[in-house]
């Protein structure tokens, strides 16, 4: 986007600011506009940083790369993120602003299922292998799906054990009242609030392998936890692999 369309960007937020503000919007359209509100916020980052690189790719060659880890911060790692804190503000969706065969390591977990399937995901993957140099890899974990939906048909009570490590804090912790809402929460979690970016695809080991197979790597192999990498919460009902270029 031009420079000079950001004004009309800046103008949309504000006519949702108030739109949202006023007492006689409907939940759904409310619901609609904080979704908005909220891309208008990543593409206000995002067009800054394009801006200093119009070329859409910076000019250093970071060896490792820590892609939307919000403020799970690894050190040694460049870590890009569509929202501070991050080295470079990013919407990953757009290409990853990286030079071709440059970066020998890329991580990410509990990013790939917020980004939509398959255009915003596959591009991703096929950026990623453009960017890795030769036999470099990427480090990839999701929540498991694979793993949710084996507890379904069952019962579920209030020790649940994914509903502990993984929704005790959440809003939504009264309306999980069966085991499908637990799938659900997998697949499509949607929590109505800012603190949270809904789920917007699932996967497992068997569909990682599959896309980034589909995007070129000669090998996706299961990823041994590395908690000196990863974040120790992610590793229950977590699924990581990593692909070779």
């Amino acid at each position: 986007m031009s420079p000079s369309s950001m004004p009309s960007v800046d103008l949309l937020g504000e006519q949702i600011t108030t739109v949202l503000a006023d007492p006689t919007t409907t939940h759904g359209l409310a619901r609609t506009l904080r979704a908005a509100a909220k891309e208008i916020e990543l593409h206000g980052y995002h067009h800054a940083s394009r801006l200093a690189w119009p070329s859409g790719c910076i000019d250093g060659k970071p060896a490792k790369v820590q892609i939307g880890g919000g403020a799970h911060l690894i050190d040694g790692f460049f870590n890009i993120d569509a929202v501070p804190p991050a080295d470079l503000l990013w919407d990953i969706r757009e290409g990853i602003p990286l030079q071709d065969d440059s970066v020998a390591e890329i991580f990410s977990e509990h990013f790939l299922e917020h980004i939509d399937y398959p255009r915003s995901a596959k591009h991703y993957v096929r950026e990623a292998y453009r960017v890795l140099e030769p036999d470099g890899r990427i480090i990839t974990g999701v929540p498991d799906a694979g793993f949710a939906l084996s507890q379904y048909p069952g019962p579920l009570d209030s020790s649940d054990e994914m509903i502990a490590r993984w929704y005790a804090k959440r809003d939504c912790l009264g309306d999980i009242n069966a085991r499908l809402d637990l799938v659900n929460l997998v697949f499509r979690d949607q929590d109505d609030s800012p603190k949270y970016t809904p789920h917007l695809w699932a996967y497992d080991h068997e569909k990682l392998v599959q896309l980034f197979t589909e995007a070129g790597f000669t090998t996706v192999e299961p990823w041994t936890f590395d908690p000196a990498m990863a974040n120790p919460k992610r590793r229950w009902g977590s699924v990581y692999v990593v692909a070779t270029k």
